[in-house]
């Protein structure tokens, strides 16, 4: 198998024309299509849905339910919010900073530019509680190797003892280190 690319990403939306408006309006995102049916495809449930899909730039797709019958959305109480996110990525610093600078101008409150020591991000949420991340990439084709390689190192040791692995913490030392 061989995958090309992520076609769609989906998630839940409280009102699919507000969700619309606001990837729209506050992203540029064009709006590609909106399917709506009594029934699930896949399991033939029947479950009425309102299924949305934006173009998120380079044949990424975003998509969201909205499914007025199911209980309200809610946030599970063991995820602290910052884990799960959406991220996309934007030209450069320059424009991360203006994008910081527009989303602000919408009314909604921004958190960072926060260094990542290879990328820069902003964060902030959309209506309906999914937090948002717009980053650049700052890291060299050097630095980027150097992860590559100590990913599977890391990733063993995180998985024997369940602590923090320090050898990339390069990463981060200037945000938190001044």
């Amino acid at each position: 198998m061989k995958i090309e690319q992520i076609h769609h990403v989906a998630y839940r939306c409280n009102d699919a024309k507000e969700t619309v408006e606001f990837y729209r309006r506050v992203l540029k995102m064009d709006f590609l299509v909106a399917i709506s049916e009594d029934k699930v495809p896949s399991t033939k449930e029947p479950d009425p849905y309102m299924h949305l899909f934006l173009d998120a730039g380079n044949g990424n797709i975003l998509a969201f339910f909205e499914i007025p019958n199911s209980p309200p959305m809610g946030f599970d109480p063991n995820t602290p919010r910052w884990v799960q996110h959406i991220a996309f990525r934007v030209a450069d610093e320059a424009a991360l900073l203006e994008a910081k600078a527009e989303v602000e101008a919408q009314g909604l409150e921004v958190v960072g530019p926060t260094d990542h020591g290879i990328i820069k991000s902003i964060y902030f949420f959309d209506p309906n509680g999914h937090r948002l991340e717009l980053t650049c990439v700052t890291g060299t084709a050097a630095q980027m190797q150097e992860l590559k390689e100590l990913a599977p190192v890391m990733l063993e040791e995180w998985s024997k003892h369940k602590k923090v692995v320090t050898h990339a913490s390069w990463l981060h030392e200037k945000e938190f280190n001044g």
